[in-house]
């Protein structure tokens, strides 16, 4: 069985799918399409901008699709900090865009998956830290720190309304690519200071093909995208030094010194990950994972 993937030939393609990816430039969209390429699942790109409805429908017209993925939008550069002055930008890429797409997949009986994000909450007193009490994908956002999140927790509450549409709650997202200055890791490594909190993460080697499945299984509504359980910031650093870099040293500051050099407040929480644990039980905990997919192909150390 052969299906055209972006013009060339895969010999074992699966010709019942046909992926339209929006985010191309993007760190999750470029993933998606080596992982589609990689399975063989024809694939292409969309050209239209998400805030433009025609040409949304032009991309649907031309792609025909089987169903589409939104990895597209603002998150801000160097960091979401850029969101606080550019809210009309954002707006427009991370809430118009999201529910233009959302409603034309709607006219067009199409699956959306997107790729949204899990930085909508943050510890609270019916969720404290380090009690393992996570959030729900029912439960109503509670972090309004950061405009980029204030965003995102708006179009999720409009897209429940969407039958169609997957949302997918990514947070702090990382990779086995080290090499990459949008991996949390490679992040938290080259910043002078980092605070010590538990996070819920989303491992994207393990958790993208997933999504992929998702799609398949034409399953929709919220999930946390999360592998389950927390790692705290110290915890993935010590894991760095053992396996990469024994030489590597970094320093601890807390929320309050870290609020002086930041413009926007950022979000720490626990993500309850067992309904995607249910749908998939051979998910690994996020410190499995990490040592799985991030750590062992990047071992320079012998750890023995």
């Amino acid at each position: 069985m052969v299906a055209t993937v972006n013009g060339s030939s895969h010999p074992a393609a699966t010709e019942e799918y046909k992926f339209l990816i929006y985010g191309k430039t993007g760190w999750i969209g470029g993933l998606l399409g080596k992982l589609c390429a990689d399975q063989g699942i024809s694939y292409e790109y969309g050209a239209g901008r998400l805030e433009n409805r025609a040409q949304l429908q032009e991309d649907i017209a031309r792609v025909k699709p089987t169903h589409v993925f939104n990895a597209a939008g603002v998150t801000g550069r160097p960091n979401v900090d850029w969101c606080e002055t550019h809210k009309v930008e954002t707006i427009r890429a991370n809430v118009i865009g999201t529910l233009t797409l959302a409603d034309v997949c709607k006219q067009h009986n199409l699956l959306l998956v997107n790729y949204a994000t899990g930085c909508i909450f943050e510890y609270d007193d019916a969720h404290p830290l380090g009690t393992g009490i996570g959030f729900k994908e029912e439960d109503t956002p509670n972090f309004h720190g950061s405009y980029y999140s204030k965003t995102k927790a708006m179009v999720e509450e409009l897209l429940k309304e969407f039958d169609n549409v997957c949302t997918l709650r990514v947070r702090m997202p990382i990779t086995g690519d080290l090499t990459t200055p949008r991996n949390f890791i490679t992040k938290i490594t080259r910043y002078e200071k980092v605070v010590n909190i538990p996070n819920s993460m989303t491992i994207l080697d393990e958790l993208l093909p997933i999504s992929i499945e998702m799609a398949k299984r034409n399953l929709h509504g919220i999930w946390n995208f999360t592998n389950p359980g927390v790692v705290s910031h110290n915890e993935i650093l010590e894991m760095y030094k053992k396996y990469v870099d024994p030489s590597f040293t970094y320093k601890n500051f807390t929320l309050e010194e870290q609020a002086k050099v930041i413009v926007a407040a950022r979000s720490n929480n626990e993500l309850d990950a067992s309904k995607l644990h249910n749908e998939f039980p051979e998910m690994l905990s996020i410190k499995d994972s990490l040592i799985k997919y991030v750590f062992e192909p990047n071992k320079k150390v012998n750890t023995f």
